[in-house]
């Protein structure tokens, strides 16, 4: 099913998900996905590897079990900045060949030393892909992309992607509302009037928020600041408070009309299934 159609018919409540590396074997990799199965989230998104390490071929062969062993919609990541036309074919024969129909068109990351840059923009892969069917969806970046130094322009390559086809878009992960209440009041008036669904990644960890502040330019409001302060040596604790403000981020957010949430799970079944039993203890 086209995930534009299910936002026609409600707000999903979505997974994020990697394609297994180093230590995670394909069978810990398909008892994840049994478990987040069982929570029933209206899709799931396989991404490619991070930092673009590869793993294309896995990403498409792992969103086409999500549909057909485990009767969930998936949704799969693919970049274009290491591509050339003849890799992008590639791709896209494995997508269309596994069956997937939704695709999260990206730029990606560059790999060092690679020529390979037909593409450097998301939009311009978007246009390539436009007469292969798929339905389409892209990122956007509540605190504007850390590439990107003007936000006025980061809204223009925002618009830019809903005009190359784009039919629903998903965040950067974010822990302050309201910035993602000021994005979107922003992306409206200029015209991007596809769903934005809000990524939403609790906290685990003081390293993990290290990495995202570096890596994404996330802001931390000072109630993450607090509660990495009074548990940084109680890991439990934290995991807990963590989770605690995941489902208080989730509950503001749909209760002031966020398109559905985006939960980026990192492999854990667990946190998905704590956060939404959290979220059905807020109702």
């Amino acid at each position: 099913m086209r995930l534009a159609d299910i936002f026609k018919q409600k707000k999903p409540i979505s997974f994020e998900i990697f394609p297994p590396k180093g230590e995670l074997s394909t069978e810990s990799f398909h008892a994840t996905l049994a478990a987040l199965s069982k929570l029933s989230p209206d899709y799931i998104s396989v991404t490619c590897s991070a930092g673009g390490s590869g793993g294309r071929e896995r990403t498409a062969v792992l969103a086409g079990s999500i549909r057909k062993d485990y009767g969930i919609e998936s949704c799969a990541h693919l970049t274009c900045i290491n591509s050339d036309e003849q890799m992008l074919r590639e791709d896209v024969q494995r997508l269309h060949d596994a069956g997937v129909e939704n695709v999260l068109a990206l730029r990606g990351d560059v790999i060092p030393g690679s020529t390979a840059h037909t593409f450097h923009y998301a939009c311009e892969l978007m246009r390539r892909l436009q007469p292969e069917g798929f339905c389409m969806g892209g990122a956007c970046y509540p605190e504007g992309h850390i590439e990107c130094a003007d936000p006025a322009e980061d809204l223009r390559r925002l618009y830019e992607k809903q005009e190359a086809g784009a039919e629903f878009l998903v965040t950067q992960l974010f822990f302050d509302n309201a910035c993602f209440y000021r994005f979107i009041e922003n992306a409206r008036r200029i015209g991007v009037t596809i769903p934005v669904t809000p990524g939403v990644m609790p906290i685990l960890s003081k390293a993990q928020i290290e990495r995202m502040i570096f890596t994404c330019g996330a802001s931390l409001p000072s109630a993450i600041i607090r509660i990495l302060t009074r548990y940084e040596n109680d890991p439990d604790a934290l995991r807990k408070a963590g989770i605690d403000y995941a489902v208080s981020q989730i509950g503001d957010l749909m209760k002031n009309g966020a398109d559905g949430v985006h939960i980026y799970t990192m492999n854990r079944p667990q946190i998905a299934t704590d956060i939404l039993e959290g979220m059905r203890g807020c109702r």
